[in-house]
């Protein structure tokens, strides 16, 4: 592992291999290159967790930058969702620093952003174990849901059975509903469908649809719609959530967005019982 100043300058590069690639990560340029996307086209989505690395990133941005971010989050094409200064554990954790956490980075976000920069969805998708004593400070803090990802294996096979990955947690026997919370379980850890991994660290096939070149819209199309289908099979509505990321991705954004341009366009123009959108 490296320290936060190494992940977020994106030093300390040399010797990672294989899927420890992504610790060569720099998250600085994941936010420049995300708002320059953004910027450029009013239909792409974003979500931004951690107020720290933002915080350090927005600092050092002037002015005409600012307002072009404050533009984003205006226009909920950059949403901060979780928001506190990091995503914290929830099992060796006091809630006194749970809550000091949360509180700096959503004050940060009110003061900065105001009512548009207040998350609504709580995202703690890499703690390893979930408390009820989480999701019944998330729901008194004013959070409309919470999604992780980290569960017992044999709780998450009898969900998916059950389809009760999607539920409402009940956090607090004392304080009853108000505590109650819309709680998602996400379906393949928090990454992409397999083969569906656009970032400079992967190497999955991108969409190619040119008429005149090479062109494999056919396959990879079957491959994501048959992966959509059985998702979809283990949950009781039919709106889902595919996580189109990774750790440390979107270091060179254009890469992923122009792929999920492709893929939105050529499956929402078939008529497939598919809609994706950002």
């Amino acid at each position: 592992l490296k320290t936060v100043d190494q992940y977020y300058q994106g030093s300390n590069r040399k010797g990672w291999v294989g899927w420890e690639e992504n610790q060569r990560a720099g998250v600085q340029y994941t936010i420049d290159t995300v708002v320059q996307e953004l910027a450029m086209d009013p239909e792409k989505r974003y979500i931004q967790v951690e107020t720290a690395f933002f915080w350090r990133w927005w600092k050092q941005q002037d002015e005409e930058t600012r307002n072009v971010v404050k533009a984003l989050v205006n226009q909920k094409q950059l949403e901060f969702i979780g928001g506190g200064w990091s995503m914290n554990d929830e099992g060796a954790s006091h809630y006194a620093a749970i809550v000091d956490q949360m509180s700096l980075g959503l004050r940060i976000l009110n003061d900065t952003f105001g009512a548009c920069g207040v998350p609504k969805v709580a995202w703690q998708i890499d703690p390893f174990g979930h408390s009820k004593e989480q999701a019944n400070l998330f729901a008194n803090m004013g959070f409309d849901g919470l999604f992780f990802a980290r569960l017992d294996w044999r709780d998450k096979t009898q969900r998916e059975h059950n389809k009760t990955l999607e539920m409402v947690w009940e956090a607090s026997q004392d304080l009853g509903e108000q505590s109650d919370l819309f709680t998602g379980v996400l379906y393949d850890h928090y990454g992409p469908p397999p083969g569906f991994c656009w970032d400079l660290l992967c190497n999955d096939e991108p969409i190619m649809d040119s008429v005149l070149l090479e062109n494999n819209l056919e396959s990879r199309m079957k491959i994501f719609v048959d992966y959509v289908r059985k998702q979809g099979e283990h949950y009781k509505t039919n709106n889902i959530m595919l996580t189109m990321g990774m750790d440390f991705h979107y270091q060179a954004a254009h890469a992923w967005f122009m792929n999920l341009d492709r893929l939105i366009e050529h499956v929402n123009e078939q008529d497939l019982g598919i809609k994706i959108f950002y």
